[in-house]
């Protein structure tokens, strides 16, 4: 075998696809048996992801076209055009998606198995794995990619020792939790078509909720919050219980004042016509500066292993798809080099260049974003944070339209809103 992928996400899924079709031979594994399980993503994307990753429209939930923001507060802040912007994608037909291309481009896939530990043998690697049927066994490959996400299950943490003098890599932590909900139609219509947020203390102190519509009747509710010290627990689940109730449950609509019951039994969402479908929940950890190791040997980090998940709005999809397109070509060449008999340091060359690729590819403006996160979710924890935010959308609302939040939120374009809106972002007002 040529190249062994640990975790079929996003970044797995999508490298060993790119892989397979370029006449490697690829295995990817996942310890999930069903890739539809366990899939937690508000997987909100621009339109143009879904190009740059040459996804199927089927795998789109549903297309939407504005924006909104509720909070702080009772405050609603709307932006909307006519043309559609973007899609929520369907995260676990994705992933079967990207394994059944795989297949198709002759690669292997297999379900029901973790990976251990790995080590370099000879000139390749050796991972140990376990079953569905709980033993253990032995697979060889040239080189091992670890998508394994945030549990870097391979790659490990980075140590102390990883980063730059002077330089932050922490691993900063946010915990989120998702329900999928089935709802009536006049409901759902209330929510479709665009992406809904809500913001400010009194909504999920240091973190946001959502609401993204899924296709007609479905919706995704979920609420995330940003760990400054890394290790706190965080009420999430009574959180995303109090957003539901408030949204959908209370007559009142949660107006200022009055205390809406944040009871969520199923009784209770039944009289409202409301069912769970299924509940998940994710853990983000990454760095800002990036810094940290991408390759070790022939053990290679990928996606959210090195820290491609982006903490200002949780997004990891469209960076993890991102670097499978700067490691593919790279980790091919290195193949051929191999093949044609290249010495080891010719071999390993094109590796060389990953992280330099992948930090250009990303662009300044994803640091600054990260930055960015760390001020703004650490901040949102009383009233004075909300007001800092409340003069931000304020001034988003009367320079901004629905294309440039996209532009601001999508591709971190922070500095078309000039001096005035810069203060604010950073925190310095």
């Amino acid at each position: 075998m040529d190249v062994l992928v640990v975790g079929a996400g996003p970044a797995g899924g999508q490298l060993a696809s790119q892989l397979a079709r370029s006449g490697q031979r690829v295995q990817l594994i996942d310890q999930l048996e069903d890739l539809r399980q366990a899939a937690f993503s508000s997987a909100g994307l621009p339109l143009q992801a879904m190009v740059d990753g040459g996804l199927p429209a089927e795998l789109a939930g549903h297309r939407w076209d504005s924006w909104q923001i509720i909070g702080p507060g009772e405050q609603r802040w709307q932006w909307g055009t006519d043309q559609p912007l973007g899609v929520v994608l369907d995260f676990g037909a994705l992933r079967c998606w990207l394994a059944e291309q795989t297949r198709l481009w002759g690669g292997t896939v297999s379900l029901g198995v973790r990976a251990l530990s790995c080590r370099e043998e000879g000139d390749g690697m050796v991972t140990r794995v376990r079953l569905r049927s709980g033993a253990t066994q032995d697979l060889r490959s040239r080189w091992v990619v670890d998508a394994s996400g945030q549990a870097r299950s391979l790659l490990g943490d980075p140590g102390p020792r990883d980063g730059r003098a002077g330089r932050d890599e922490r691993l900063w932590r946010a915990v989120g939790v998702e329900w999928l909900l089935a709802v009536p139609e006049p409901l759902w219509r209330r929510w479709a078509g665009r992406l809904s947020f809500c913001l400010g203390s009194d909504w999920v102190p240091q973190g946001y909720g959502w609401v993204f519509p899924m296709q007609a009747g479905v919706l995704k509710l979920g609420v995330c919050r940003f760990a400054p010290g890394g290790g706190a627990e965080l009420p999430l689940v009574a959180l995303l219980e109090r957003l539901l109730a408030r949204l959908f449950l209370d007559e009142d609509g949660g107006a200022p004042g009055r205390a809406a019951d944040s009871s969520c039994s199923t009784a209770r969402l039944a009289a409202h016509g409301i069912r769970v479908l299924d509940r998940h929940g994710g853990l983000v950890r990454s760095s800002i500066s990036r810094r940290e190791p991408h390759r070790r040997g022939r053990l290679i980090g990928l996606g959210d292993v090195v820290s491609t998940a982006n903490l200002l709005g949780g997004e990891g999809i469209r960076h993890a798809f991102t670097a499978s397109r700067c490691l593919a070509p790279l980790l091919v060449e290195s193949l051929a080099r191999e093949r044609a008999g290249r010495p080891p340091a010719a071999v390993a060359a094109p590796l060389d260049r990953y992280p330099r690729h992948l930090r250009q590819a990303l662009g300044w403006r994803w640091a600054v974003s990260g930055r960015i996160a760390l001020r703004t979710w650490s901040s949102l924890a009383g009233p004075r944070g909300d007001r800092r935010l409340s003069r931000l959308l304020q001034g988003l609302q009367q320079r901004a339209g629905a294309r440039d939040l996209s532009a601001l939120l999508f591709d971190y374009r922070f500095e078309r809103y000039g001096p005035r809106l810069l203060p604010y972002l950073v925190g310095w007002r």
